[in-house]
């Protein structure tokens, strides 16, 4: 039986990856992608995160510390580029340059989000390395706690699986127009949580008042 630790880990990585909240997002990161190309974005951008947020929780402290990064730097770099990527839903210049290039889209790494912004910092971003860090860093860092802590974000990213698989239905659903609509509200709070993020990383940093961290 899951003890409730791991309970508790699995609710606070569910809230913080927010499954339910990013199969919007992902609509519109990938709006005019085939059924085909949208799977391959959605597989390759569930694997990087894996991939990162298995890494932080083993070693991640040690990263940071190890590069001379500190959390507060890399939330307020995270904030940065996602912000930049709101600009682009906002003013649709994402889907102009895929409709300009037509099926070559699928291949251009310009438009590809998978790595960008998908898999970092929507899914391993620094609120989930960070939680991961701490999580795993429980129990003295014992291996099968690590182990369990890793189960409980892998379920979280099949979660967010199941929900990039339904994005094609919604979309169908929505039409273009509301879509579009989607789109443009989405990159609005896109861009607020990219402020968040910032704001967050100069908390943490002291500069607003805050005890410096990380």
């Amino acid at each position: 039986m899951i003890g409730a630790e791991y309970i508790t880990a699995f609710v606070t990585l569910f809230v913080i990856i927010d499954p339910i909240g990013l199969a919007p997002v992902f609509i519109a990161l990938t709006l005019g992608e085939s059924h085909r190309a949208r799977l391959r974005i959605a597989f390759r951008a569930l694997i990087i995160a894996a991939v990162l947020l298995t890494l932080f929780g083993i070693f991640g402290d040690k990263i940071l510390a190890g590069i001379g990064i500190s959390m507060p730097a890399f939330r307020i770099a995270g904030g940065v580029l996602l912000f930049l990527t709101a600009l682009d839903m906002l003013f649709e210049r994402r889907t102009k340059r895929r409709e300009a290039q037509g099926e070559e889209h699928e291949a251009d790494p310009e438009t590809d989000p998978s790595v960008f912004p998908l898999a970092t910092p929507l899914l391993a971003g620094p609120g989930a390395m960070a939680t991961m860090i701490l999580l795993a860093g429980r129990e003295g860092g014992d291996w099968l706690h690590v182990v369990a802590i890793i189960a409980m974000m892998l379920l979280v990213l099949g979660c967010v699986l199941v929900m990039f698989l339904l994005a094609t239905p919604i979309e169908r659903a929505l039409g273009r127009t509301g879509t579009m609509v989607v789109t443009r509200l989405l990159g609005m709070l896109l861009a607020a949580l990219a402020i968040q993020f910032i704001l967050d990383g100069l908390h943490g940093a002291g500069l607003m008042g805050g005890v410096p961290t990380g």
